[in-house]
């Protein structure tokens, strides 16, 4: 067929008529009740619910009570027996906070016999109390960072007290007491200067010797230091804690300090405490 070509029409005739269906009466439909399954469902839900609960209940009333984890304190400063209400309270000798939060300066260990002041303790510790900015100053190369650190720790008060024996020997203890109650600041400063100790210049990789009855607590030696034109320089240091309060003794002597010496003054100055 060419593209010009036109398509004949179909041949008109009468269209076909669709067969007629039989009509069909429109038959009713039964409706269920509305929220009658939902009430079912609800109702046997709390019941089982409520029975679920009755015999939880009753097998738990039928066991035995599970007894409560001990508690486990350490370091309370009461008596090995419990006390009951109609007792006495605590003496000072029984109760450590009584003791700790009178005069600290008591605390200190006594000077030994034949032991004259050192001219520190003579101008600046004459009653005992030192002031944290001096402790900080005199005892560490960084004193404003100390000094900053110690307060921030809740440092209270410092109580020391020195002496000199001998030619060159010359002894320093010091208490130093953190808030009231709030072991974690002395806690904290103890730990840092046991950490510190094995890692400064003079003393590298020296661990210590264990303080007996201190937990923690350790005294050190460390090796002898030279400088032309001086004299040899020995030291020692020992650290302990007890409660709030954190115990820095030092000793200085131009011999060798034997070990004896700096661990029986530990021992002497927690017994105080």
């Amino acid at each position: 067929m060419e593209p010009n070509d036109t398509i004949p029409a179909a041949p008109e005739g009468p269209a076909p008529v669709p067969a007629e269906r039989p009509a069909v009466a429109d038959a009713p439909v039964r409706r269920r009740p509305r929220g009658r399954t939902t009430l079912i469902i609800a109702v046997a839900a709390v019941l089982g619910i409520a029975g679920g609960a009755a015999v939880g209940y009753g097998i738990q009333a039928e066991r035995a009570p599970t007894p409560l984890a001990a508690l486990s304190q350490p370091g309370l400063g009461y008596p090995e027996k419990s006390r009951s209400a109609d007792q006495a309270p605590l003496t000072a000798a029984q109760d450590r906070r009584v003791r700790t939060d009178g005069d600290l300066r008591k605390l200190l260990v006594d000077r030994p016999k034949g032991a004259k002041k050192t001219l520190t303790d003579e101008l600046s510790l004459g009653d005992g109390w030192e002031p944290i900015d001096q402790y900080a100053e005199t005892n560490y190369k960084n004193p404003h960072h100390m000094f900053e650190a110690l307060t921030g720790q809740g440092l209270r008060r410092v109580a020391s007290v020195s002496w000199e024996q001998g030619k060159y020997r010359e002894t320093e203890v010091h208490l130093l007491q953190f808030r009231s109650g709030d072991l974690l600041g002395a806690a904290e400063h103890l730990d840092s200067q046991l950490e510190y100790m094995p890692r400064n210049e003079r003393g590298a990789g020296n661990e210590g010797d264990a303080i007996k009855g201190s937990g923690e607590g350790r005294y050190f030696l460390h090796p002898v230091g030279r400088e032309t034109g001086y004299l040899p320089a020995y030291r020692a240091r020992a650290l302990a804690r007890r409660g709030d309060i954190v115990l820095d003794i030092h000793i200085y002597d131009t011999v060798p300090i034997g070990k004896k010496a700096i661990r029986t003054l530990a021992e002497r100055q927690l017994e105080r405490l």
